[in-house]
């Protein structure tokens, strides 16, 4: 550490190994005044300043349906994502949902929507068992397993998938889902979609005012 006497201006050399971390007083060897010289940390905390903070990327642009989403929140819309591949049983079910009255948004990346869902901004969400592939996000049908209880069941789920029976009770419970469908299935099942719905509603009616009830007293 190297330092100037403030009364006769003389160079004064201190071996670093022996400077302080708190402010200390040195005699100068030539006219001996007290000087007060600053810490190890008085040097460190203009280098940690100086120093070039660490770069953060922006956020990605939210997709199309993530902004139109956004903007049907102010009007409480009903709203419902779709994950699955392009296909006749996709385009049916997004059909069958508009029909119920639903703004349906069919999504490719998988982790945004998967956001979406888990903020609550979706009351039905359609995908598969899909495993994603390797190194790629887990799939909704994952996401969607690990909610908390209360969030999952503000969530009505449809799984299609060729390896369920439309509408088959057993294996929707299995799969903690509130409808499978099968693909060839598809075309016809708004129906379904809708008693199945009012089924579930009914159902989880005592959970929903007692919630209400407790939130209001």
């Amino acid at each position: 550490m190297q330092a100037q006497c403030s009364q006769c201006s003389s160079r004064i050399q201190i071996d670093d190994s022996k400077v302080p971390d708190k402010p200390f007083k040195v005699k100068c060897p030539k006219c001996q005044a007290l000087i007060t010289l600053p810490g190890r940390s008085a040097e460190a905390a203009p280098a940690a300043a100086s120093a070039a903070p660490a770069y953060v990327a922006p956020p990605p642009p939210p997709s199309p349906a993530a902004a139109a989403r956004r903007d049907r929140v102010a009007e409480s819309s009903n709203d419902a994502i779709i994950a699955l591949p392009g296909g006749p049983a996709a385009t049916a079910l997004q059909a069958a949902l508009v029909g119920l009255g639903y703004n349906v948004d069919a999504v490719d990346d998988i982790e945004e929507g998967a956001r979406l869902v888990e903020q609550g901004l979706y009351e039905v969400a359609v995908t598969s068992r899909t495993p994603p592939d390797p190194g790629k996000p887990e799939s909704l049908a994952q996401r969607l397993l690990r909610l908390s209880p209360d969030a999952r069941r503000r969530v009505f789920v449809i799984l299609v998938g060729e390896e369920f029976r439309t509408a088959d009770g057993t294996q929707a419970w299995a799969t903690q889902a509130d409808l499978v469908v099968h693909p060839n299935d598809a075309p016809r099942c708004d129906h379904l979609i809708r008693t199945t719905m009012l089924e579930r509603k009914r159902l989880y009616s005592p959970l929903v005012d007692a919630r209400r009830k407790i939130e209001t007293d």
